[in-house]
Order: C-alpha cells, then structure tokens, then sequence
C-alpha cells in the first residue's frame, strides 16, 4: 500500500509542478493511464484538484504573463500549421477554403486580444514589436544609408523591450 501511495504523491508532483501529461506520467512511474486519472478524479472528489493546483503552481513559478504568453505561442504554432495544412488541401473549395481562412483569422484575433486583457503586459511588448518593425521598414525605404546602424542598435534596444514589457 505504501509503494501505492508513493506513485500516487509522484503522480501528482509530476502533473502539477513538472507539467507532465497523464501519459507521460503512467508510463514514467509505470501504472495505467486509467489509474492516474482514477487518482486525480478521486482527489478532486476529496478537495484536492490537481488541476487548480496546477494552474496556481504555474502562475505562482512563472507569472501569469509567461504562461498566457505560452499559450499563445502554442496557439500561433497550430494556427501556422493549420494555415499550411489548408494551403495544402487539394479538396477544398475556394469558398471553404476563405472560410476556414476567415474562421482561423477570428479565432487568432480573439486569442490576441483574450491574451492582451489577461496580460497586458504581452499585448504592449506586441505593440512595441510593431512600432520597431514600422520603423526598420521606414528607415530601409527613406534612410537606407542609416540601415547599418539601426541594425547594430536594434539587438540590443530588443533585449531591452523584452526586460521592460516582457
């Protein structure tokens, strides 16, 4: 019972603070998906949800800006794939495919301005992003002879975007 018990707590450690999906977990301390979810269902019916206490652990070790933004960029991730994957789709229809183009671009604005409500600090870092991006492009068509040296302090005006926003 007690080597039970000690697969239990490191399923749980596993889960909250290391992040691990259930499948990762069973595999590691070697019981069945089916019993880890049974523990974590049977916890949360006792008081302790794993899911909650992971929320927190992340938030409280991470900061709610690092995990919003890490959502975000797994959302960019799949959007880009899904774009790729329409792009590639022989089957579709122009029609369905501007749809399904329409529907993503929703769905990524919602995700930006969801992500800039929750964190605003990512929304201004974005923001600030642009601006530099505006201004490289201003200085290539009207300045290029000052290109060079936009280039060599834009590095490091970056690093320090991200230490002030990020």
């Amino acid at each position: 019972m007690a080597h039970k018990d000690e697969k239990r707590t490191d399923a749980r450690r596993a889960y909250i603070r290391e992040q691990q999906a259930i499948p990762v977990i069973a595999l590691s301390i070697g019981v069945s998906e089916a019993t880890v979810r049974r523990w974590k269902r049977d916890a949360k019916q006792s008081g302790d949800n794993w899911d909650v206490a992971r929320a927190a652990h992340m938030m409280a070790g991470e900061g709610l800006e690092t995990v919003v933004s890490g959502v975000v960029e797994q959302f960019v991730t799949l959007f880009k794939a899904t774009i790729e994957q329409l792009q590639d789709d022989g089957d579709l229809s122009p029609e369905e495919r501007v749809k399904a183009m329409a529907s993503l671009s929703d769905a990524f604005n919602k995700m930006v301005a969801s992500a800039g409500r929750v964190a605003p600090k990512i929304s201004e870092l974005g923001v600030a992003n642009d601006v530099l991006q505006r201004q490289a492009e201003f200085i290539r068509e009207f300045y290029p002879q000052h290109a060079a040296a936009f280039l060599e302090i834009l590095e490091p005006f970056g690093e320090r975007l991200v230490e002030v926003y990020g």
